[in-house]
């Protein structure tokens, strides 16, 4: 669980912060599904991208499912890796995950290393299903809520990683990728989303912002009607992601040029004080 922590710690502030207000054993398997979908994505998004590392986490993923699914004693290898991977497989097993959501999250990271344009926002969208909707799913299952919860669990990862792609605009130019439809750019008469384009386009470039902040708010908004059904004891960390998230998209939006200045994350300490505030009126 140490490595796993530490794994969870480095990739993402808002979230690991935030999980620190469940349940200790709820958290553990946060924690450790966390660690299979980071290590997977660390593969495809690395400068440049290790597709051999990521396909032999996958065929790793592959064997052991099938290996614990027979009951088979798990082959003795104790890299880091097999490890995530053996403790997801159990993770999935232990509480009846669809196995359909593990394999929409690998085909999407599969995606990340072939697919760099995306036509339109069914293309957008399909892409968003396995890399964030699953994440949605599988934290519904983690917390036992009722399958009427799972359709804001879906628009709650939605919504998140569309404002992630926002806010990691550079890195995916870096990446080669752009996650935005293209026909929406067209719309604001956007070829690309590099600096040397934007920065002669600053007008297009906020109205373009503004369209998928307003659509962020959209998703966010069906997805906070799921609230009713996370019980309170878990609801201070789910309510404290959400906020994090507006708090993002709302900065962003009052300067859109920002994302090519620096990465846009609360800090810690807004993070615990807004988790503080949700606590005691919750």
């Amino acid at each position: 669980m140490a490595d796993f922590e530490n794994i969870f710690q480095k990739g993402s502030r808002t979230f690991y912060n935030s999980t620190f207000f469940f349940p200790t054993k709820i958290r553990e398997q946060i924690t450790r599904l966390y660690a299979f979908v980071r290590r997977a994505d660390d593969y495809v998004d690395s400068i440049p991208q290790d597709s051999n590392e990521f396909y032999n986490f996958k065929n790793k993923f592959i064997q052991a499912r099938d290996e614990f699914q027979k009951k088979l004693v798990l082959e003795s290898d104790n890299s880091e890796d097999s490890l995530i991977i053996k403790s997801f497989v159990s993770l999935e097993v232990e509480l009846d995950f669809d196995k359909k959501w593990a394999d929409a999250f690998l085909k999407s990271m599969e995606m990340d290393l072939t697919k760099k344009t995306y036509l339109n926002l069914e293309e957008t969208k399909e892409y968003i299903y396995g890399s964030a909707n699953v994440i949605g799913l599988f934290m519904a299952k983690i917390m036992n809520l009722p399958a009427s919860a799972y359709e804001s669990a879906q628009n709650l990862g939605l919504a998140f990683q569309y404002i992630n792609f926002i806010r990691d605009i550079v890195e995916d130019i870096d990446l080669q990728r752009n996650y935005f439809p293209q026909d929406l750019m067209k719309k604001y008469g956007l070829n690309t989303l590099e600096f040397t384009e934007i920065n002669k386009k600053t007008e297009n470039f906020q109205f373009f912002v503004k369209e998928v902040i307003d659509q962020y708010l959209e998703w966010q908004k069906e997805a906070e009607k799921g609230f009713k059904y996370i019980p309170k004891k878990y609801l201070v960390a789910i309510k404290t992601a959400s906020d994090m998230y507006k708090w993002t998209a709302l900065k962003i939006a009052s300067n859109p040029l920002v994302v090519y200045k620096r990465k846009i994350k609360p800090s810690k300490l807004r993070i615990l004080s807004t988790a503080l505030a949700n606590y005691l009126k919750l």
